[in-house]
């Protein structure tokens, strides 16, 4: 059995339960705005969204105790500057993201000690932690005795200032090795996007992460996720969002998936991401969740050089080997990641963001729902079933749903609706 300090447990085959078996159907949302303007109103919408999928989210024999509900936005710079007691640099010249730490002082001071000491070795300087503020009133006996202590970890590049993606790659070595190394999990760590997340139903995330309510945060882009997890256990970190994707389905090839990654890590090189890969191996977290590994998947090809949309339709390709009247560029794209990596297949659709590029995509199959609209203010929003947000209809311009292998992309750095 795999143990991350401060969380539950992942389960390992036990009598007649067999983790391969797990399977999950959840509801997701993103919501946008092609002002790139960051605004709470945002984050607010977001989190009406997540409440409105409420029965998309599994919950046990106590209705308190939920499988799991979370969300990705942007770094809110002006939050976090003001409630530091350090400096901070530029935005965008720092990663910060929420550690799952142990709740025994002793051992959390440990872990952290380790991991200042690693973030030294990557050429990272930590410039402080931060305190959470949480409040567990509103949760069970069960989700209670599972969390962990929440602290926000700050750290800047050493010598030459970094930003954007380049600190992510460093920040990304940190995490890996923090992971592997010393059993603390990070949600996310990123100079770009931040994730609050947890085994939480969808209403309990914001009184449980109360700041989000505050309105000095703010974001120009959410993905929120409600899981429902049939057979499987809930555990904090296995809630979504990941760190670049939420996920609405399940990956019936994960096993394959899993094992073809595992044999290429030998031959694994990058002139971008620093040092020696190995020691971020494995790639896939052993005994996480099929959704994990995808994210886990898409983040190292997207910090390995590729934009993030590119690495997606990498994993979640049309179905274009019999399709004669597909476009030839198209064919040959597919053709040629097809001798690179396999189609990690669903029923799945996958919402994505790299905090300026915002998306979906739904696999071949088509099986899983996606709707999205976008109003004449530049509000876009795209779920797994309508009704989450109450738009007026005179103030949509625009609608549709996922197509099968095809994606929607909205990019805030140019204003638009990436039409292809």
């Amino acid at each position: 059995m795999t143990s991350i300090a401060g969380t539950q447990p992942l389960r390992s085959a036990e009598g007649l339960y067999d983790p391969a078996f797990e399977h999950d159907a959840c509801g997701v949302a993103m919501v946008a705005t092609l002002t790139a303007q960051p605004s709470h109103d945002i984050i607010a919408k977001g989190l009406v969204a997540l409440r409105n999928l409420d029965h998309r989210g599994a919950t046990g024999s106590d209705p308190k105790t939920g499988d799991g509900a979370g969300i990705l936005l942007q770094v809110p710079d002006a939050f976090l500057r003001a409630e530091v007691d350090f400096e901070l640099p530029r935005a965008g010249a720092y990663a910060v993201g929420n550690a799952f730490l142990p709740t025994e002082p002793d051992l959390c001071a440990k872990a952290k000690a380790s991991i200042e000491q690693i973030a030294a070795e990557e050429k990272l300087t930590v410039l402080g932690w931060r305190v959470v503020r949480t409040d567990d009133s509103s949760l069970s006996d069960l989700t209670r005795s599972n969390m962990p202590y929440f602290e926000q970890l700050f750290v800047t590049a050493k010598g030459a200032p970094l930003q954007g993606i380049a600190l992510d790659r460093r920040a990304y070595c940190l995490r890996r090795r923090v992971q592997h190394e010393v059993g603390v999990y990070f949600a996310s760590l990123s100079g770009r996007t931040l994730v609050y997340k947890g085994m939480l139903t969808t209403e309990q995330l914001e009184l449980v992460y109360p700041e989000l309510n505050d309105e000095r945060m703010a974001s120009a882009l959410a993905i929120v996720h409600s899981r429902f997890s049939t057979n499987t256990f809930p555990a904090w970190e296995l809630a979504h969002p990941f760190r670049m994707i939420a996920h609405n389905g399940e990956i019936n090839t994960v096993k394959g998936n899993r094992n073809w990654m595992r044999a290429r890590e030998a031959l694994l090189n990058s002139d971008v991401i620093p040092g020696d890969l190995e020691r971020l191996f494995p790639i896939c977290t052993p005994d996480a969740s099929d959704s994990a590994s995808f994210d886990e998947v898409v983040e190292l090809l997207h910090l390995g050089g590729r934009s993030l949309p590119h690495a997606m339709l990498m994993m979640i390709p049309e179905a274009w080997e019999n399709n004669d009247s597909m476009p030839h560029p198209r064919r040959d794209f597919y053709a040629f990641h097809s001798c690179l990596m396999e189609p990690w297949d669903g029923p799945a659709g996958v919402v994505f963001t790299d905090g300026t590029q915002i998306g979906a995509v739904l696999d071949r199959n088509g099986l899983r729902p996606g709707r999205y609209w976008v109003t004449d203010d530049g509000l876009v929003v795209l779920a797994s079933e309508t009704g989450v947000l109450d738009i007026p209809a005179e103030k949509i311009v625009r609608k549709g749903r996922l197509q099968p292998g095809r994606m929607f992309l909205a990019d805030l750095s140019q204003h638009r609706i990436v039409s292809d």
